[in-house]
This record gives structure tokens, C-alpha cells and sequence, in this order.
């Protein structure tokens, strides 16, 4: 059983999406707070506490969060192999592109809806 639902079965819930988003900017915060420290540990650790207010947000919303990753994972994939083969047609070679010009082309790509 997944750690926030045996929280939820007991009653250690929040009582709705705007509260758990507080959190997630909660642990935003602490988050930067350790950036800022350059205290790798405590940023490590506090990164986890971001995914994880993440994916109950995501519970809260009726999303599966799993998923969710998947697709972008998939929509990533396709919008990095448009870049690098935009770049080949174009007689370059994505390592040689700048960060500005494979920007634009990822853009181009999003506009299309890639």
C-alpha cells in the first residue's frame, strides 16, 4: 500500500487541494533554503519532500502521477530527437547547436503540439 493512502485510511489527510499546495510551495521554499546553504544533504533531502508533496497534489487531483511522468518522458523523447534531426537536415550537429538555438526549435516543436 502506498504511503499516503495508509496516512489517508487513518485520517492524516489534508482536507483539500489548496492546502496541500501550500505545502508543496512549503517545501519549495525549504527546498531553495538548502540551494542557497549549498548544503547537499539537506537539499537532497528536501528535494524528496517536494516530489513527494508533488505526488500527493497529484493524488488530490485524481492524477496518477506515474503517468503523468511517462507522458512527459514520451513528449520529451519526441521533442529531443526533432532537435537532433532538425539539426542533421540543417547540416549541424546538435552538440555544435547553442542552448538559445535548440530552444527555439524545442518551441517551434511545442507550437506544433509535439
Amino acid at each position: 500500500m502506498r504511503l499516503q493512502e495508509k496516512a489517508k485510511q487513518v485520517g492524516f489527510e489534508w482536507e483539500n487541494k489548496e492546502q496541500v499546495w501550500q505545502k508543496v510551495e512549503e517545501e519549495i521554499t525549504e527546498l531553495q533554503e538548502a540551494i542557497t546553504e549549498k548544503d547537499q544533504h539537506k537539499m537532497e533531502a528536501e528535494l524528496g519532500d517536494v516530489l513527494f508533496s508533488i505526488i500527493n497534489f497529484a493524488r488530490f487531483l485524481q492524477v496518477d502521477a506515474e503517468n503523468a511522468l511517462e507522458l512527459t518522458n514520451k513528449k520529451f523523447t519526441y521533442r529531443f530527437t526533432q532537435i537532433e534531426q532538425r539539426a542533421a537536415a540543417s547540416g549541424k550537429h546538435i552538440a555544435d547547436m547553442n542552448l538559445e538555438e535548440m530552444d527555439a526549435i524545442w518551441n517551434e516543436i511545442k507550437q506544433q503540439k509535439g
